[in-house]
């Protein structure tokens, strides 16, 4: 976010002091790209929004071609602008809708964050994101939970997020349409622990996930993040997120 050339020299440094500031982010990437391993030579960001984990693979991934697929254009564009002033020569970014992927048997590693919830019909982006997927590759989704911890001992129905079609999955619900679509499960487990959790209810209290009061934000941003960073290894028995790594089988 820091190459982006529509924000000014004080929002640039910021970002590079603190980081993007958008703590549910943060937060996923700490839980998401510790799991992913391997040696992909052909990855897919699906749902690849401003293209945060699209270049997050290209810097993990060197030698990988690492494609984004949204159907936003003008995001889409400005993420092309973006990869080109940070210099990734493995990069590249394409309109395509998820449920209706051109690709087959392509990609070693296929990548969805919090994208699904987006989509009315899951059941098809799913049965795409396999599709797109060679034998043996992984896919690596990552979803909100039905429900969040929003006070010390009560969980209720997750953010009423603008533009999503359902507040989230319960952990047998989403596992039971990955395997309907034909992948096995190698790992499943929430995110989001107590301590994420609490600093990113206090970000959605300012926010209110579209990205109001952004002075307030940026002023606690930097404590909220150090919350969560905290909490970063805990292993929630439940949590408000929920990461997926399957594979399709040979």
């Amino acid at each position: 976010m820091a190459y982006d050339p529509d924000i000014g020299l004080l929002e640039r440094l910021y970002i590079r002091i603190f980081g993007a500031p958008i703590n549910g982010l943060q937060i996923r990437i700490r839980r998401i790209m510790p799991k992913i391993s391997g040696n992909p030579t052909s990855i897919l960001d699906a749902g690849c929004g401003r293209g945060v984990f699209t270049y997050l693979m290209a810097r993990k991934f060197p030698e990988a071609t690492v494609r984004g697929i949204d159907t936003d254009q003008n995001q889409l564009r400005k993420n092309s602008v973006i990869a080109k002033i940070a210099k990734f020569k493995n990069v590249y970014f394409e309109q395509q809708n998820v449920s209706a992927l051109s690709f087959t048997d392509e990609f070693d590693l296929v990548l969805s964050v919090d994208n699904i919830e987006h989509i009315e019909d899951d059941h098809q982006a799913l049965t795409s994101l396999a599709k797109a997927l060679k034998s043996g590759g992984e896919l690596v989704l990552h979803v909100p939970a039905y429900e969040r911890r929003w006070f010390i001992f009560t969980f209720q129905t997750n953010f009423d997020v603008p533009g999503h079609y359902r507040p989230g999955y319960t952990l047998n619900d989403i596992t039971r349409k990955i395997s309907e679509a034909g992948l096995e499960i190698k790992e499943a487990c929430y995110t989001y622990g107590f301590l994420e959790n609490v600093s990113n209810n206090i970000s959605y209290l300012i926010t209110k996930a579209e990205a109001k009061n952004k002075l307030v934000y940026a002023m606690i941003y930097p404590l909220l993040n150090f919350i969560s960073w905290m909490g970063r290894n805990s292993r929630p028995e439940k949590g408000a997120g929920i990461l997926i790594i399957a594979f399709k089988p040979e």
